[in-house]
């Protein structure tokens, strides 16, 4: 089917609704906002921080700024590793890679910690690389890193990109691979809201685990 796939980070690879919440939860705080249900701000998960803020918060462009400074003075090193890959995942990606898929991490997190996740957790066994946005902002759209990643591959063509897959858990990640040519994988087991990926049109759906593995390796 694919033997290119990117596989999105958070509520992909990883559960990381627990450090991204808290951190969330902690900058608002900061700023005079109290939100304790940490449910509510799991819509944080997978779109650019910046623009979460100023969407779900009526936060100014200045304001939003000063929101993700506050975040990262406690995700650097507390909320990075409130953590967990999801089960099953490794021997996945183990499976894949010894069946000859290439894989690479494509994330709209910030690349830096992007590769300390990996590096962490150990995926740098399976994936070709990381790629992900910058800390300043200017790649901060999932589109602009999968175009940085098919860059990377040289993957430039209809043919080529024909063997390409974005594998990922929200709308955001069905809209960057659509704007670079390239097809979407949906999982149901990461943060999307019902109906959501099926709406932004994945070309494929994968509830599970044990689906995803099936539609990838058919067994």
């Amino acid at each position: 089917m694919y033997q290119n796939l990117l596989f999105d980070l958070d509520g992909t690879l990883t559960n990381s609704a627990e450090g991204i919440t808290k951190c969330v939860q902690n900058a608002l705080h900061l700023m005079g906002i109290e939100e304790p249900d940490l449910k509510k701000l799991e819509v944080f998960i997978g779109p650019p921080l910046r623009a979460s803020y100023m969407k779900y918060y009526g936060m100014t462009a200045e304001q939003a700024e000063e929101g993700i400074e506050l975040y990262r003075q406690r995700y650097t090193d507390i909320g990075i590793w409130e953590n967990k890959v999801y089960p099953g995942m490794m021997e996945l990606l183990g499976l894949l890679k010894q069946n000859g898929f290439r894989l690479g991490m494509c994330t709209a997190k910030p690349e830096v910690f992007a590769v300390r996740i990996a590096e962490h957790f150990g995926f740098n066994d399976f994936l070709v690389d990381v790629t992900g946005c910058s800390l300043d902002g200017k790649t901060d759209n999932k589109a602009l890193v999968v175009a940085e990643s098919l860059r990377k591959w040289g993957l430039d063509t209809p043919e080529k990109k024909a063997t390409v897959a974005l594998v990922g858990d929200r709308r955001e990640d069905v809209m960057a691979a659509h704007a670079n040519g390239i097809a979407c994988i949906g999982v149901g087991f990461g943060f999307a809201s019902p109906g959501e990926l099926e709406e932004a049109g994945c070309e494929h759906y994968a509830a599970t685990m044990a689906d995803l593995k099936a539609l990838l390796l058919g067994k």
